[in-house]
């Protein structure tokens, strides 16, 4: 690769063991860790978190691109967020066809006749992307999909820089380490979390974390915990049992306040195993709490407003007499395709059909390892012929990137190169009082780099790694 890692390195298999071996304490000793599966909730046994031995190169311009792109990014989910009319066009047919986004945006329903108990907004998200790299073709950034709630790995984010600097100064790499950016991204979501709290105004309330029963990656939520303890802004850990609403919608757990939600749990059906995590859900809604995300933010980020958000004229509404905002915004979009019922939802299943390795069919669900390729986008719209139940996906243009050679640093694994698809993350952050935006800042980046062999599938699901962006 252009100014990437030497060939010369890559191809040393003595070299690339004891850097593997260095890698592997390094990253012990920075905090790039998770709990083991073996003992997922044991604080006795972790492991490092599955990283690359080397950086990934990123030509600069698309990624300052990124960087660039995202307060404006934040903007728009706060703007969609508060446009009851657009949610409820661009989503109706989707809640009806899929259950979980029906439960959402019934919620959202309810609370949004009822009256929004709470002005203070709190938006943490990240954009993800991919470079679309075709022959005879400039590089593009592409947007995957934008994260608004449980945007995960900004805590971890914050000690790879390091890690991959310390293995290049061993390997000899010395100007390539100076190319490695710093990164805190832990900092910059604590920050958002610190001025929602500070707004609330009670300095006896807590920032609560909603957490799973059974939680790997608890070290990314620590960082960002420890950044808010360090702020003496008291943080707890709690699920979605034991809520309760006061007279006046203050929100309280185990007899505590909570200033602000902060949900790292309720993205997946299965986050809500029985009707009490759904009332529960319901419940912090109706309160004084700040949610991040509230309901509308939570939906802001649903495939199929992705999807609509790509037609012509769209991003206008938001964004008028800022053509510069809109075009900024607009060069990031791959291309999306509804699958509605009716003559233009007919069409994107003929062109799906006719060439499926040209696609990706994407549902309404977060976590990774949800999107569907090849051929099996050809079983599942034939299973949806004629029926509603295709509304409940979006389609989009496959990325064509190129592959990379690496190391993919995983416990028990073997030591071997591999191809391998890199997608970058920009954190986002912002906060807005009633009609005053008081923070909107891009906080970092997160790059996850997988095997080419696999088409989907992020870090908390096994498949990717962490990895940084060498800038070249």
């Amino acid at each position: 690769m252009e100014q990437g890692i030497p060939e010369a390195i890559l191809s040393d298999t003595k070299l690339i063991k004891d850097l593997a071996d260095v890698a592997k304490d390094t990253a012990l000793l920075n905090g790039v860790l998770m709990r083991t599966k073996e003992e997922p909730n044991s604080s006795e046994l972790v492991t490092y978190a599955p990283f690359t031995l080397f950086p990934t190169a990123v030509p600069r311009g698309v990624f300052e691109q990124a960087l660039a792109v995202q307060t404006h990014y934040n903007l728009l989910v706060d703007k969609i967020s508060q446009d009851t009319q657009f949610l409820e066009e661009a989503l109706a047919s989707t809640a009806e066809s899929d259950d979980f986004t029906g439960r959402l945006f019934s919620i959202y329903r309810q609370t949004t006749k009822e009256g929004r108990s709470q002005s203070i907004v709190l938006g943490l998200n990240r954009s993800d992307y991919m470079l679309d790299q075709r022959e005879g073709a400039a590089t593009a950034l592409k947007q995957i999909e934008i994260n608004t709630i449980a945007a995960s790995f900004g805590g971890l984010a914050s000690h790879t820089p390091d890690l991959h600097r310390h293995v290049l100064n061993v390997a000899g790499l010395r100007d390539h380490s100076r190319r490695i950016l710093d990164n805190n991204p832990a900092a910059g979501l604590a920050r958002g979390l610190a001025k929602a709290w500070e707004l609330y105004g009670s300095e006896r309330a807590v920032v609560m974390f909603l957490v799973e029963d059974v939680q790997r990656n608890i070290m990314d939520h620590r960082c960002v915990e420890n950044e808010l303890w360090s702020r003496n802004i008291p943080t707890i850990r709690r699920r979605f049992e034991d809520v309760s609403l006061d007279q006046d919608k203050r929100l309280f757990v185990d007899g505590q306040e909570v200033a602000v939600v902060y949900f790292r749990n309720g993205y997946m059906p299965q986050n809500y195993l029985t009707e009490q995590s759904w009332e529960a859900r319901l419940l912090m809604e109706r309160s004084l709490a700040v949610k991040c995300p509230d309901i509308a933010t939570h939906l802001a980020g649903t495939k199929k407003v992705q999807q609509v958000l790509a037609r012509p004229g769209v991003l206008e509404r938001f964004f008028p007499d800022q053509p510069q905002v809109v075009q900024q915004i607009r060069d990031t979009f791959a291309g999306l395709y509804t699958l509605d019922q009716g003559p233009e939802g007919d069409k994107t299943v003929a062109m799906a059909m006719a060439n499926p390795d040209l696609f990706v069919l994407k549902p309404q669900r977060e976590g990774g390892g949800n999107n569907i390729y090849g051929s099996e986008i050809c079983r599942v719209l034939e299973g949806t012929r004629g029926s509603s139940k295709r509304t409940a996906y979006i389609l989009m243009d496959k990325v064509q990137a190129r592959a990379s050679q690496n190391y993919l640093i995983r416990r028990g694994a073997p030591l071997q190169p591999s191809q391998c698809l890199s997608e970058l993350g920009v954190f986002g952050v912002y906060v807005r009082q009633g009609m005053d935006m008081v923070m909107n800042e891009c906080v970092g980046h997160l790059l996850r780099t997988k095997s080419s062999e696999h088409a989907d599938g992020g870090v908390a699901a096994g498949v990717a790694v962490l990895d940084n962006p060498l800038l070249v």
